[in-house]
């Protein structure tokens, strides 16, 4: 991808984050300054765009890739301040699964596209279960962003795949642990998973 071409996929990331704030909070109830900043969105939206473009540069999910990150800005602002992950917006990151299909036909790979649907089952039966499980701190809205998310990581390959199932524990372990330490919550209070899943599917994204 030319350096163009990567400057603009940038500024389209930084535009979604700074968007990312007002359609978030248009879709829940925002406590009086509960919502992140968006200035920090839209550094957010620089990375993860800017991420996407640099490694994925010349794969034909890029397009279907972007959509799934500006939808997941949204839901990072709609689950940090009200614990929700509204189902519109999960459908946004499934609509993803048109632009993989499209993807699929550009490089004539249809097994691609099988595994992506297989990605999806996988996430959904994987996360439907840990939310079964007793005390599981897991909402039905994060099961489904899981299963969502597994269409584009299942299409990226079986690697890509099992860092998105693994990373998004590994995040929201560490940032609780961090948040026990410096007292800002405790053992009892609700943590949002959704901003988790989102960034590990990212760092599976860029990672393989």
């Amino acid at each position: 991808m030319s350096a163009l071409l990567v400057t603009g996929t940038v500024l389209l990331g930084a535009a979604a984050g700074w968007a990312a704030v007002p359609v978030g909070r248009s879709l829940v109830t925002v406590p009086p300054g509960g919502a992140p900043r968006r200035s920090t969105l839209a550094l957010v939206g620089v990375v993860v765009f800017g991420g996407l473009a640099a490694t994925r540069s010349t794969d034909p999910a890029l397009p279907a890739l972007l959509l799934v990150a500006a939808a997941g800005l949204v839901l990072t602002v709609t689950d940090l301040t009200a614990l929700r992950l509204p189902d519109p917006l999960v459908g946004v990151v499934a609509l993803g699964g048109l632009g993989l299909a499209a993807a699929t036909a550009a490089t004539g790979e249809p097994r691609r596209l099988a595994v992506a649907v297989a990605g999806a089952a996988l996430s959904f039966i994987g996360y439907a279960l840990l939310a079964l499980l007793p005390r599981a701190r897991l909402g039905f809205g994060d099961v489904k962003l899981a299963a969502a998310l597994g269409l584009p990581l299942g299409w990226l390959g079986w690697p890509a795949l099992r860092l998105g199932l693994l990373l998004p524990h590994v995040l929201a372990g560490t940032a609780v642990l961090v948040l026990l330490a410096t007292g800002r919550v405790r053992r009892d209070t609700p943590v949002p998973f959704g901003p988790a899943l989102l960034g590990g599917a990212w760092l599976a994204a860029v990672l393989t």
